[in-house]
């Protein structure tokens, strides 16, 4: 068989598997090119929107006039607009792209409807549109990899249902018997994506772009984080694994290393991945038995996660002079490596004794990106340039652009790594160091802030580079696409697939039945991704003493709520963590450490994944309410050398009171204990705090109005903590 023709190694001799006497009837059809054509071209133009986003996020960190001076452009704001831009725009137009090429030939069926799959592209790029706009204007969940508000979720949702009509259409009418091992990631990306969605995005609409969380505090987090370690799990990783395993073999013209090594992989895979989301949260408010799930199934991932990686280096056995001549391949070879340091450094990161130096520091940001730009980015550069020639039939416009793209971009990935990984173990360090005499030697947060700002510099330079090569990109194959013609209804021929007769004796491996029924497929994918799904998040919710409450911790005040809401809208969460962990560095500089009862009402949790500021969970009562007024106003006035923007709109934009009552009795839905009196008389005593609030700063020489947002946001800042503090008083 020419593995340039057919997928390699474990396609199946089904089609030959007639009664005796038959021959089988040769079916005329056509595969669908124009589809996989437009999530491409989306595909590079989101790419290097969504890159030009991280480099502007990147100066933020060391420049803090890149935020250009209003509102909608801040770090805060724009931070999750780049994620979001290169996980859902470039990543998921790549997978799309990758499936729909890759499904209708293992099928050998064109997909099951046109109609579906223009919904689908359209319907997508819509949801990326509408992300752009509502992620800058502070419409936000602020939960990490699914901030998007609650009518975006439901298209979310309605365009992946339509991806998976459309996807399972496509394989029961398929004309190939076998199900090859690329189809099984694509099944399980679909129906754990779906999963891990819907429960993640349980929330209550409070108004046409607001919304709570279903869950609360511990519960939350841990919803969040088995949502989010399983994004990059099943959206970034098992996708990603499926193409690799279709476009390495064509590519290399090699058959895949091993096909039970492949069974092993893929079963393994989905069962270890879904229970590491705890690893996140790790000497967090947690329970320890959760953590402690996290850890050890954090350790089991390296093997399956290199099995993936050595059956696609150890397919290209005895092709390594075509890697050193072929720029697709060596792509292709960086992206694998890059995922094999990526799954290894995921599970190191996951042991308590590394998680407590890495945790909260650039050094993760490093992590995230190896995987990112190496595996993800590395892998969709190579799947590009070897699809555009062929669909348009014509050379790629230049080799030498293509060579010159790999090293800028392989030197991008290094200078973006490299300084993270020095940052943030600097960061680590720096936090934990005492003097002899038993003192923190760097209180001040801002020393470590002062101290990584070259690291930061070095990452600004890496990404620019790596976008850089995006865009030489883009002009090699838009250059190539208008040398070429697309066929977009490319002529394809296959025998009908009729009943297979199976000799006695013959081709009876186990693993066979699912290879050849999806349905069982979906069905088995699922099962190994409930299991340890319903043991870690069910006793979480069911047994009581997981969240012990504390009496003294009571709900936000309406104007608490509403500055709560001004946190999430300007993405506070994304600089500064609400979580102090029980080490004694911590405590040091920040106070006690963090109850899983002060979190009971937190809808949604805001213990944040990043230290770009000091974390702020006992921030109530630390300075006055001027020192607040004032460093939102300058921040430099306050912390000289921050790199923290400034947000004088707090001061002047008048707080939106109409939604007040709609926010409690939305909160009240989901388990706030708020009574009819308390949503009723909302705004009166939100008005009643605000005066008081307005009157102290009075008293230290600044007028401002009570009706001001900064009004409410330094309530909040003040609230934060102090319940703690009124149990400890008591206690006294």
């Amino acid at each position: 068989m020419n593995v340039s023709q057919q997928p390699p190694t474990i396609i199946s001799a089904d089609r030959t598997q007639l009664g005796r006497g038959q021959s089988p009837d040769v079916e005329h059809f056509s595969y669908d090119n124009a589809i996989v054509r437009n999530f491409a071209i989306a595909t590079i133009i989101w790419g290097i929107v969504g890159m030009l986003v991280g480099v502007l996020v990147a100066t933020q960190l060391f420049a803090p006039a890149a935020n250009l001076g209003n509102q909608y452009t801040t770090f805060g704001r724009i931070r999750p607009l780049h994620t979001n831009a290169v996980i859902f725009a470039f990543v998921g137009n790549a997978i799309f792209m990758g499936v729909y090429y890759s499904l209708q030939r293992l099928c050998k069926a064109r997909m099951f409807s046109d109609l579906l799959s223009r919904i689908h592209f359209w319907g997508w790029q819509a949801i990326i549109v509408a992300a752009a706009i509502t992620l800058p204007l502070g419409l936000t969940t602020s939960k990490e990899y699914a901030e998007l508000e609650w009518p975006i979720d439901i298209a979310i949702t309605l365009m992946w249902v339509a991806f998976g009509v459309n996807m399972f259409g496509t394989i029961i009418k398929r004309r190939e018997r076998h199900l090859y091992v690329a189809i099984w990631f694509y099944v399980a990306t679909f129906i754990t994506v779906a999963v891990l969605h819907l429960v993640n995005s349980m929330e209550m609409p409070v108004s046409l772009f607001k919304s709570y969380s279903l869950y609360a505090g511990v519960q939350d987090a841990l919803v969040q984080w088995w949502y989010g370690h399983n994004a990059v799990a099943f959206f970034l990783t098992t996708p990603y694994l499926g193409m690799m395993y279709y476009f390495l073999p064509k590519m290399a013209n090699r058959p895949v290393y091993s096909y039970k090594l492949s069974i092993l992989h893929f079963w393994a895979l989905i069962f270890i991945y879904i229970w590491a989301g705890p690893h996140h949260l790790l000497y967090s408010s947690l329970p320890d038995w959760a953590q402690s799930l996290g850890v050890v199934f954090s350790i089991m991932l390296i093997a399956p996660s290199w099995g993936g990686m050595i059956n696609g280096l150890l397919t290209l056995r005895g092709a390594w002079d075509k890697v050193r001549e072929d720029a697709i391949l060596k792509f292709m070879v960086v992206g694998l490596t890059a995922y094999g340091m990526a799954t290894f450094e995921g599970p190191m990161l996951s042991l308590k004794n590394v998680n407590a130096i890495a945790h909260f520091t650039d050094w993760v940001v490093s992590h995230v990106h190896v995987g990112a730009l190496g595996w993800n980015g590395f892998l969709s550069f190579a799947i590009l340039y070897w699809l555009i020639p062929r669909m348009y039939h014509t050379p790629l416009h230049s080799k030498k652009l293509m060579n010159v793209h790999f090293w800028i971009g392989t030197l991008g990935i290094l200078f973006y790594a490299v300084p993270m990984y020095i940052s943030g173990f600097t960061q680590g360090m720096m936090w934990k160091e005492f003097t002899p005499e038993g003192v923190l030697k760097y209180p001040s947060f801002l020393e470590t802030t002062l101290q990584i700002l070259p690291m930061h510099k070095m990452r600004a330079l890496g990404g620019g580079l790596y976008l850089i090569g995006a865009i030489v990109m883009a002009y090699n194959l838009f250059k190539t696409m208008a040398a070429g013609s697309l066929t977009a209804n490319e002529p394809a021929e296959a025998p009908a697939l009729t009943k297979a007769y199976t000799p006695t004796g013959s081709d009876t491996y186990w693993h066979r039945w699912f290879e050849r029924k999806p349905m069982p497929l979906l069905v088995g994918s699922l099962v190994m991704i409930l299991i340890g799904s319903f043991v870690e998040l069910v006793p979480t919710f069911m047994v009581k003493s997981n969240v012990p409450t504390i009496a003294s911790v009571q709900p936000y005040t309406p104007l608490e709520v509403q500055g709560r809401d001004l946190y999430i809208r300007e993405g506070c969460v994304n600089c500064h963590s609400q979580m102090v962990r029980p080490f004694r560095s911590e405590t040091e500089r920040y106070g006690d450490y963090s109850k899983a009862g002060e979190f009971v009402y937190d809808h949604p949790f805001l213990w944040g994944s990043k230290r770009t500021g000091p974390d702020l969970h006992r921030e109530g009562g630390k300075y006055p309410d001027s020192w607040h007024y004032h460093h939102m106003r300058e921040p430099e006035s306050m912390s000289p050398g921050s790199v923290m923007p400034a947000y004088p709109w707090l001061l002047t934009q008048q707080l939106d009171v109409s939604t007040t009552s709609a926010k409690m009795r939305g909160l009240s839905k989901v388990g706030v204990p708020y009574d009819d009196s308390a949503i009723a008389n909302a705004n009166a005593d939100l008005n009643k705090q605000a005066q008081e609030i307005s009157d102290r700063l009075a008293k230290e020489g600044i007028k401002v109005q009570s009706d001001r947002e900064i009004v409410a946001l330094i309530a909040y800042l003040q609230r934060l903590g102090t319940d703690i503090k009124k149990l400890e008083t008591a206690s006294n």
